[in-house]
């Protein structure tokens, strides 16, 4: 006689899958989020340990995120021969031993090193992360809501760990911040190791694969939602890049750049939650024309205001300057062709990073020529070119 297993039983073991799924989903992504952005409270403090230029420093930067976007998709290939539990434990190692390495640095060439290792280790987590929890929750439903909630812990682990370690600075060097930067990612991998269902666990939920909507897709929506996303993306990770010396322009130490920071990436938290429900409401044109030209009209208000001023009004840049994201996101199923969801997908987060990682050693080298300032406000000029972009974008989602 054949012996079954109690029908309770593949509940709880399926609801025990996806909470873990989803915990180690969100714990990686907070925990990389923060170490991604951690490196702009670093930044003016390796400039000034080295005599870095604005190019230089931009350069820093770009090899972390220029890492991360080159080996996204490689890493989800990786994941189908490897594992996908073991690459991202791996990974998020990796991102820790690369801090550790930064702490002992004594040059330009180490930290750049470290910091691509670092960047390497990141590739992992947005792919797999992702997939992960989408995995665990398509029998049951939820997935959308799943995944709102891993993008929300990425934000809160880019204000957390940012605006801790420019409090924790004003007692320890910046060597000892690194390397307790370096412990943080390998405590995480060891809990990401005990999280993470095993491949059995997960097949005994009975978990089923997500169906894709069907769809010809917009071809030309498709590219100016990348070069949309690319515009976004560079125009945000440069000014970020640039926030930290500006403030310092303005009398800030390092504790207050770590809470302009916090402020900033608290704003860019909601700032993913509303503007995804006001896309919604309103639609991508108008919400995105509300963000970006928003955006362009707080970041020159953040050069000639005072620092206190640039302090209340963080938050409100913050979320124009993270909400635009979220829209862009939410219609890249629409615009792809069926069966195409994964690839659309893949090309738009590489796309996009790889765009950030350009724009600081652009705008870097522009900053070295100009000026700080200057340098910022030809970042918020840029912002106006994803206004037409944003028109053919809607185009192809009315068409299709």
């Amino acid at each position: 006689m054949e012996e079954t297993v109690p029908r309770n039983a593949t509940v709880t073991t399926e609801t025990s899958v996806r909470r873990r799924s989803l915990l180690a989903g969100c714990s990686a992504h907070a925990v990389h989020d923060g170490l991604t952005d951690v490196i702009y409270v670093l930044l003016p403090l390796w400039q000034a340990q080295f005599g870095l230029s604005l190019a230089q420093v931009g350069l820093l930067r770009g090899a972390y995120s220029g890492m991360m976007a080159g080996f996204q998709l490689l890493a989800s290939r990786a994941a189908r021969r490897f594992g996908r539990e073991r690459l991202l434990v791996g990974g998020t190692l990796l991102a820790g031993v690369a801090y550790l390495v930064a702490g002992q640095a004594t040059g330009l060439g180490v930290l750049l090193v470290a910091l691509m290792l670092g960047g390497l280790g990141a590739s992992t987590q947005h792919p797999l992360a992702s997939s992960m929890i989408t995995d665990s929750h398509a029998a049951g439903g939820g997935v959308k809501q799943a995944l709102s909630h891993y993008n929300f812990a990425g934000d809160i682990g880019k204000a957390v760990i940012p605006g801790l370690m420019g409090v924790l600075l004003v007692a320890v060097s910046w060597r000892t911040g690194a390397t307790l930067l370096g412990v943080l990612g390998v405590a995480a991998a060891v809990l990401l190791w005990w999280l993470i269902p095993s491949r059995a666990q997960a097949l005994a939920a009975g978990g089923k694969a997500p169906k894709l909507a069907t769809g010809n897709g917009s071809p030309g929506g498709l590219r100016a939602l990348l070069m949309l996303g690319m515009l976004d993306s560079a125009v945000r990770m440069g000014f970020l890049t640039f926030l930290p010396f500006l403030l310092r322009l303005k009398g800030a130490g390092t504790a207050g750049i770590g809470l302009a920071l916090t402020l900033l990436f608290v704003g860019g938290a909601f700032g993913k939650l509303l503007c995804g429900y006001l896309g919604a409401r309103i639609g991508l044109l108008k919400t995105v024309s509300l963000t970006e030209a928003g955006t362009a009209l707080l970041i020159v208000l953040a050069v000639v205001l005072p620092y206190s001023a640039t302090l209340v009004m963080l938050p409100l840049l913050g979320l124009a300057l993270n909400g635009t994201s979220s829209v862009l996101y939410g219609v890249v199923p629409e615009l792809a062709a069926a069966g195409k969801h994964e690839q659309a997908f893949a090309l738009f987060y590489t796309g996009t990073i790889g765009g950030g990682a350009l724009a600081p050693v652009v705008f870097g080298r522009l900053g070295d020529v100009t000026g700080v300032p200057t340098a910022v406000v030809v970042l918020a000029a840029t912002l106006l070119l994803t206004l037409p972009l944003a028109w053919r974008v809607n185009k192809g989602l009315v068409a299709e």
